[in-house]
């Protein structure tokens, strides 16, 4: 049995499954790609990884109370996701930011997880269970995946810090099977972080211009067929080493990172689009 310890949500025991389902290559393949895609480039110091926030959301579905086959569920849900993660998506032009979700069952399928799923007892058809209602819901709802990467975000990004996020993990509470908080200010609370979350670090200039440039250098990385497509399914560190064997893709990696084109740049020109993102919590009546 396997003992994990997370920063926000303390420790906890796990089931063989989840021990088994960790151990594997394509959820330790998480720990090296970036939560931020390629904010990091400009902003060293927020460097958290996808599997951060996978084994995050798993335990916090754990703590509010869901089922073994959610937790899994929600362990997996980013397992296939690219390197850099949604880079991917700016390269490929998928608007829905959606592709790591178009390729879910071809990348499952192709790995270890339902020989592991097989071997105690499931089958991949958990995965597909539209009911897990405390790992995924539509905004303006609270879900697992949604308060796991925001307060992850905040915390690494320095706009919060460990004690908020204690205080807020500790307002959470279920109803009917869904995430709603335990106060009127709690819900303001979040809701006005998550504002500040959009504005403050996803549209910052300098992150929207290195994903950007980032995604503009793996295009023509895959014009000039150093990358192939096929290297998506690879790590952060593997295609970064691909783009530093190419001077040219080098070369470009450098200025980005060191923000040479940024005073040219600009977010309305970048073609990025942002959605209206807002947060709008149940709030639980325990009286």
């Amino acid at each position: 049995m396997m003992t994990l310890m997370d920063i926000f949500y303390g420790n906890f025991e796990l089931e063989d499954i989840l021990s088994d389902l960790i151990s594997s290559a394509p959820v330790q393949r998480l720990k090296n790609i970036h939560q931020g895609g390629a904010v990091f480039l400009v902003s060293p110091h927020v460097s958290h990884s996808r599997y951060e926030h996978a084994i995050g959301v798993m335990l916090l579905v754990k703590k509010l109370g869901g089922s073994l086959e959610e937790q899994i569920a929600a362990l997996l849900h980013d397992v296939s996701h690219t390197a850099f993660s949604h880079v991917s998506d700016y390269v490929l032009q998928k608007s829905g930011e959606d592709y790591h979700e178009q390729i879910f069952k071809e990348v499952i399928a192709n790995s270890t997880i339902p020989s592991i799923l097989t071997k105690h007892g499931f089958s991949t058809s958990l995965l597909e269970d539209p009911k897990y209602t405390l790992l995924e819901m539509p905004l303006p709802a609270l879900c697992a995946d949604r308060i796991d990467y925001t307060m992850r975000d905040l915390y690494h990004f320095g706009l919060i810090n460990i004690v908020e996020v204690h205080h807020f993990i500790n307002e959470l509470a279920v109803q009917d099977g869904k995430i709603g908080v335990k106060s009127e200010k709690t819900a303001l609370w979040i809701a006005g972080k998550y504002v500040q979350l959009n504005n403050e670090y996803f549209r910052k200039p300098e992150h929207v211009y290195a994903n950007t440039k980032f995604s503009e250098l793996i295009a023509l990385g895959l014009e000039k067929g150093v990358i192939i497509l096929s290297d998506f399914m690879k790590d952060d560190p593997a295609v970064l080493s691909t783009i530093k064997s190419d001077p040219d893709l080098n070369l470009e990696l450098q200025k980005i990172k060191s923000l040479d084109y940024f005073e040219r740049f600009s977010v309305s020109g970048s073609g990025k689009t942002f959605k209206e993102r807002i947060l709008k919590p149940m709030v639980i009546d325990h009286a």
